[in-house]
């Protein structure tokens, strides 16, 4: 499939003002329990969070409830002069029966829903985040190397889940990439999951080219650093496997990535990456490679590891990790021509879910033994721990 730019006049403005949606309940609640303790300054930490442009999450409903919602937040960004950033999370198998896990029944339940989604935002000025973990989770997928991925929900056919993903994304693409000003982006995963050519491949089988780039570390913690090298490394994989070499074509498989020739524990080995893109690829002008956005909601302070010597089935390093920030505010001035935007696209201050570490007992032995609140519900410690380790710090 061929790559091209996107639509003229829909990709994301330079310099734009973000929308602020009105704060989570949980947040209301734990700013006046902070104020009525005395405890000011966290309360003006958690209520400067809230008040940062971040995004909206469209999660489901009847074809007319996810208009009149989608309608009713753009109509109020409009309002303010602001640009919402609106996050359509309902394919069928949804985060693949895990915490978030819900979604559409079928495909055509799912293209109504977009239809629906689309007209609540008709000639308004938006940016969509389509579906996060919809390429980086797909059910019943055989990869780009050959080898099945592990979501096989046995409600789903073998047979045709996989391709009903992409159809079902190709829809959304040119259903919303059709509306006058709105930017739509597909998902990238982050640079500690996808390879480069595997997300380069399933960014093209998506519709990519007919969007306007993807989006990286949604919900995530790696540091932007990171996501500004394989968001390049990405678009430059598009590049060659579409618009590069006739014997290139369709190899994604070939493309460098950041597990080799660089190193992913060993940052400063990533130089060997940006050689090979730079002898394979060479300089491609920005507007002829698909461009990204970068989640900074809660990188601040980079990703967790579990400490040294637990024996936790499995770390879970990606589910409410303590200690870590907020990170760089949204903005358009990203100092990368194929970045379009630092965003606050997960919620900061709502948990990732009821994390247990893989013990089975629905308890967070990384925060003590605690439950953790269930996915998507405020998590009031988490909230102080992100304002707190915040890099640059709230003002």
């Amino acid at each position: 499939m061929p790559f091209s730019p996107a639509p003229a006049g829909a990709e994301l403005r330079d310099g734009v003002r973000f929308y602020t949606p009105r704060p989570d309940h949980g947040a209301v609640a734990q700013i006046a329990e902070l104020t009525a303790a005395g405890r000011y300054r966290e309360a003006a930490g958690v209520r400067a969070m809230v008040h940062t442009p971040q995004a909206v999450w469209v999660t489901g409903g009847s074809a007319a409830a996810v208009t009149r919602t989608v309608n009713a937040e753009v109509r109020r960004a409009a309002g303010k002069k602001t640009v919402p950033v609106l996050v359509a999370y309902n394919i069928p198998f949804r985060d693949c029966a895990q915490y978030s896990a819900g979604g559409a029944t079928s495909v055509a339940e799912y293209e109504q829903w977009i239809d629906a989604f689309a007209r609540g935002i008709g000639g308004h000025e938006v940016a969509v985040m389509l579906e996060p973990d919809g390429l980086g989770i797909i059910p019943w997928y055989t990869t780009i190397n050959g080898t099945q991925d592990w979501c096989r929900p046995a409600e789903a056919d073998p047979a045709t889940a996989a391709a009903d993903r992409f159809a079902m994304l190709n829809y959304a693409v040119d259903k919303l990439a059709a509306l006058p000003r709105t930017s739509v982006y597909l998902d990238g995963t982050h640079s500690a999951w996808l390879g480069v050519g595997d997300a380069a491949d399933r960014l093209v089988k998506a519709g990519v080219g007919r969007a306007d780039g993807f989006f990286l570390n949604v919900s995530n913690y790696e540091t932007t650093e990171r996501q500004l090298k394989y968001g390049n490394w990405i678009a430059r994989c598009v590049y060659y496997g579409t618009e590069g070499p006739e014997w290139a074509r369709g190899h994604f498989e070939w493309c460098a990535s950041q597990y080799y020739p660089a190193d992913p524990a060993d940052f400063s080995t990533w130089g060997r990456t940006d050689a090979w893109y730079a002898e394979n690829v060479g300089d491609v002008p920005a507007d002829q490679l698909a461009h990204f956005v970068v989640d900074t909601s809660r990188n601040g302070q980079g990703p967790w590891t579990a400490p040294a010597g637990v024996t936790w089935p499995d770390p879970q390093t990606w589910c409410n990790p303590p200690d870590r920030g907020l990170g760089l505010r949204p903005t358009t001035a990203t100092g990368d021509p194929l970045a379009d935007a630092f965003l606050w696209v997960k919620t900061p201050g709502q948990s990732d879910g009821q994390c247990d570490r893989g013990t089975g007992t629905g308890r967070d032995p990384a925060r003590g033994g605690m439950a953790d609140p269930a996915a998507g519900a405020w998590f009031d410690q988490q909230a102080l721990e992100l304002v707190r380790y915040a890099n640059p710090p709230l003002r």
